[in-house]
């Protein structure tokens, strides 16, 4: 390496990025990154969110302060985080949060011996705070109604085009930051046509990031209050607000319903049940009253889940009409 520069085959210099912001953290108890994070990941190729092999984590941000890379390691019982660009400081004051430093697993109670079985395997789960709506509010609205694949790939293919390279190191064409709200709202139809996205859906995008601030707000609220603002923007219901606010306020309670398979999954897990709708799965999840989203999640991370017996939902591909 010389100046600042390593060379690379054909001999072309690149330039070697700086150290970023660092901020070591120690945990209460134990850890494990996948479990926490894992929920942001849209699909293995989700081009914000990287996992490596050694165990840590990348995320790239649109922070209230500008686009931020995040790099997350846990080892000897502590964190460290590393953060480049604009929104480094933001990341790293939030990384507590964003790793379930507000969240207490110690106020849950299983109520059945799979949840108990289930939390005793997995120690380490706590639910995330982003202390960010539209991360998670804008690949909510596109797994609506359609399979994940087809969600999955529209989010890659979108923040891929009209994203920007995120920051540091991960500037490598492989992480991106998701677009502004501002480039959202530009984004022409044929663009969402393109990537598989029906009217339906890309209208509540639109909708969402005209008021991408007052959205951003309920930030300041609990996450009831928070679903209630977030449900006003037409075409955002119950299913989208709870998953936004299960990732942004780390909301224990916040049960996801209307899901094509969760009810059949709770159902199945605690009471043999597979053709359970959403009220009684509420009705089964109402011992855990103020944790039903984390006993939700110990439910699916349990592995219990009745077979398939029916058609999974079909596929469509408007981008080929």
């Amino acid at each position: 390496m010389r100046g600042g520069h390593v060379a690379v085959p054909g001999g072309v210099p690149r330039p070697v990025a700086a150290p970023g912001r660092v901020r070591t953290w120690v945990p209460e108890g134990p850890l494990d990154l996948g479990l926490v994070l894992g929920p942001l990941r849209r699909g293995p190729a989700d081009p914000t969110f990287r996992a490596m092999p050694d165990g840590s984590v990348w995320r790239a941000s649109l922070t209230p302060a500008g686009p931020g890379t995040l790099r997350v390691a846990a080892a000897g019982g502590q964190v460290r985080g590393e953060a480049w660009g604009p929104g480094a400081q933001w990341l790293l004051d939030g990384l507590p949060s964003l790793l379930g430093a507000a969240d207490d697993p110690s106020a849950f109670a299983p109520r059945h011996r799979l949840v108990a079985s289930a939390q005793h395997r997995r120690p380490g789960l706590r639910l995330t705070r982003t202390g960010l709506v539209l991360e998670s509010l804008i690949p909510s609205i596109l797994e609506q109604k359609v399979t994940t694949d087809e969600a999955y790939r529209a989010w890659r293919s979108l923040v891929r085009k009209y994203g920007e390279p995120a920051p540091g190191p991960a500037a490598d064409g492989r992480l991106f930051v998701m677009p502004s709200p501002r480039t959202w709202a530009l984004i022409p139809s044929w663009e969402w046509h393109r990537a598989g996205v029906d009217n339906k859906r890309a209208s509540t995008i639109l909708r969402a990031v005209r008021v991408a601030a007052r959205l951003e707000q309920a930030m300041a609220m609990d996450p009831a209050e928070a679903q209630a603002r977030l449900e006003v923007v037409p075409g955002i219901g119950p299913w989208t607000s709870a998953e936004v606010v299960q990732r942004s306020h780390g909301a224990a309670d916040a049960v996801t319903v209307g899901d094509l398979h969760l009810p059949g999954i709770v159902g199945w897990a605690l009471a043999g049940d597979r053709d359970a709708d959403d009220s009684v799965m509420l009705s089964l999840l109402e011992p855990y009253a103020g944790q039903r989203h984390r006993a939700a999640r110990l439910i699916l991370l349990s592995g219990r889940t009745p077979a398939r017996r029916a058609p999974r939902m079909p596929r469509g591909d408007i981008g080929r009409l």
